[in-house]
């Protein structure tokens, strides 16, 4: 298995500068590929950052800014190449998977309350940590930089460790913790008897052939000394294993200073380190002497072909530069790990992009689906029609039904049945009609005085404007003339609303959609509840073959 660890300095340029995810990823190949500073926030996330065919990705982004730092100037992200995310027994995928190692972010599991409570226990016998709290051990998980992967025969961190100035005691108090945290983790799990893996961007270079200016003081930096407390050299349970394969290599850097042109001059340091912890894969039943890194790891380099300026460029610094270098101000580093046993089959865990809601969106639901859409409210310059009797107003419907009057290609002009000036005319149209209301008295009124305004008055009238408006005016004084309650004025006038449509839709015949010819009308005789029931059909249809409108 092929380990990488890299310091992208932005996952969107590095992916811009390869063209897709899928081409940095294939550039690296590697099985198991750890990014940090990918400069990500939560809500920036997207499936053409983090997600690419073949591999897995496991994020975590900050959620917090902190003074003069912007949102989104840290977070790492874990890529697993894998052939199946489901029922997959390849050691790249991971069993489990956690944003942070406080196990504060997700307080939804009682294993994580267990991590973060005995955290905070061994923190709290720490000199100078006497007085740390549970909300400091959140702040330092809040900001992006750290994803754990529980592969089954190892656990991977991938980490990007906080750079601060020594005069900035709370960004120095910070780190501490952050480190200290960290190792406390570390020592639970290797307690357990598990394999531990750690790799990303330390932003600390271990020893003085690590870094290109190792002055006087170089030994007496405190996070020099407790990263060089860790490893085996002094006693530690870590493996440095660039520096154990290659101690004597000198000028193997994987950091340059963008603004003063030192890869140029090679003029860096070595901080982006992979360091190994734990026993082997082997189940002798002696085992003194076996570890994971004596047994089971074979190479580890620094991959020089990604730094922006060759030997062989043509351009030297002369105090600036008038082209920007394309690439990160860090280098990859492998490992190549073998003999690692097969795991059981699993599937890949929630923690996973593909379940992020920010990159695969909000599942709809079917009531979504179904429910109607509210109609656009009306502008201010708009005025909302009232129905004839200026008491209420007209109640539209909810979705975008076909109005009545667009069925017929003549339109009447109708006179108000309710003004006392005849030189008024409206416009006919479904703005004046009432809505039906259920259960209202205007069926029932439909019954008992249909008789007295009878609708074969209808039958008789020519297909001619003067004589609909005629008819109308008769039924117009027929309703509203004196000695009549004002209720049943108002029945009768929605009855004669509605005779107005039928005979609308006597004078004004539709036309066929197969043969735009004028249809003809049809009665429904077959017992049912649509019997007696008119409509109208193709004038030319077959039986069994109708044109409906």
């Amino acid at each position: 298995m092929k380990l990488v660890t890299y310091n992208v300095n932005g996952l969107r340029p590095r992916i811009s500068q390869h063209g897709s995810l899928r081409n940095l990823l294939s550039s690296l190949d590697a099985d198991i590929i750890c990014f940090q500073e990918t400069k990500l926030t939560r809500q920036e996330l997207s499936a053409d950052l983090v997600m690419a065919e073949g591999y897995e990705a496991f994020i975590s982004c900050t959620r917090t800014s902190s003074k003069g730092r912007p949102i989104g100037y840290s977070g790492v992200v874990t890529f697993c190449r894998v052939k199946s995310a489901f029922s997959s027994d390849e050691v790249a995928l991971p069993i489990s998977a956690e944003e942070g190692f406080t196990g504060l972010l997700d307080q939804s599991k009682t294993r994580d309350k267990k991590i973060s409570t005995s955290i905070l226990e061994r923190l709290l016998c720490t000199e100078e940590l006497e007085q740390i709290t549970e909300k400091d051990l959140l702040r330092v998980d809040s900001e992006g930089r750290c994803v754990i992967t529980d592969h089954g025969d190892f656990v991977l961190f991938n980490l990007y460790g906080p750079r601060v100035d020594s005069g900035n005691a709370e960004r120095v108090r910070f780190k501490m913790i952050f480190f200290t945290a960290l190792q406390k983790r570390w020592e639970a799990l290797l307690s357990e008897g598990k394999r531990v893996i750690v790799v990303g961007d330390f932003n600390i270079a271990p020893f003085a052939i690590d870094q290109c200016d190792a002055g006087p003081d170089f030994e007496n930096d405190r996070f020099r000394r407790w990263l060089r407390s860790l490893l085996r050299k002094e006693g530690g349970p870590f493996v440095d294993v660039f520096h154990e394969i290659h101690p004597e290599r000198k000028h193997a850097y994987t950091c340059w200073s963008q603004s003063t042109g030192a890869e140029e001059f090679n003029f860096g340091s070595r901080i982006d380190l992979i360091m190994i912890g734990g026993p082997c894969f082997h189940q002798d039943a002696d085992l003194r002497g076996h570890e994971l890194f004596n047994c089971h790891v074979r190479e580890c380099d620094i991959m020089t072909q990604f730094k922006r300026c060759k030997s062989d460029n043509d351009a030297r610094w002369k105090g600036g530069r008038s082209l920007k270098l394309d690439g990160s101000d860090h280098v990859p580093v492998f490992v190549n790990i073998c003999g690692m046993p097969p795991v059981p089959p699993h599937s890949t865990p929630p923690l996973a992009a593909r379940y992020v809601p920010e990159i695969r969106g909000l599942q709809q639901t079917i009531v979504s689906l179904i429910q109607r859409r509210p109609v656009t409210a009306a502008t201010n310059d708009q005025k909302i029609p009232h129905n004839r009797h200026g008491k209420e107003k007209i109640k539209h419907r909810g979705y975008s039904q076909l109005k009545l009057q667009s069925f017929f290609e003549r339109k009447v002009t109708m006179p108000n049945v309710n003004a006392c000036d005849d030189a008024t005319d409206t416009s006919f149209g479904q703005e004046d009609l009432p809505v039906r209301e259920p259960n209202s008295c205007l069926e029932e009124n439909y019954m008992t005085d249909s008789s007295q305004i009878s609708m074969s008055r209808f039958e008789d009238i020519e297909c001619q404007p003067d004589s609909v408006e005629a008819s109308l005016a008769s039924m117009s004084g027929a309703v509203s003339g004196p000695g009549h309650s004002t209720e049943k004025d108002q029945n009768r006038t929605a009855l004669v609303e509605w005779q107005k449509i039928q005979m609308l839709m006597q004078n004004s015949v539709p036309l066929c959609v197969g043969h735009g010819e004028p249809c003809v009308a049809r009665c429904v005789k077959k017992p049912g509840p649509n019997i007696g029931r008119g409509f109208y059909v193709c004038a030319r249809a077959k039986v069994g073959k109708f044109y409906t409108m």
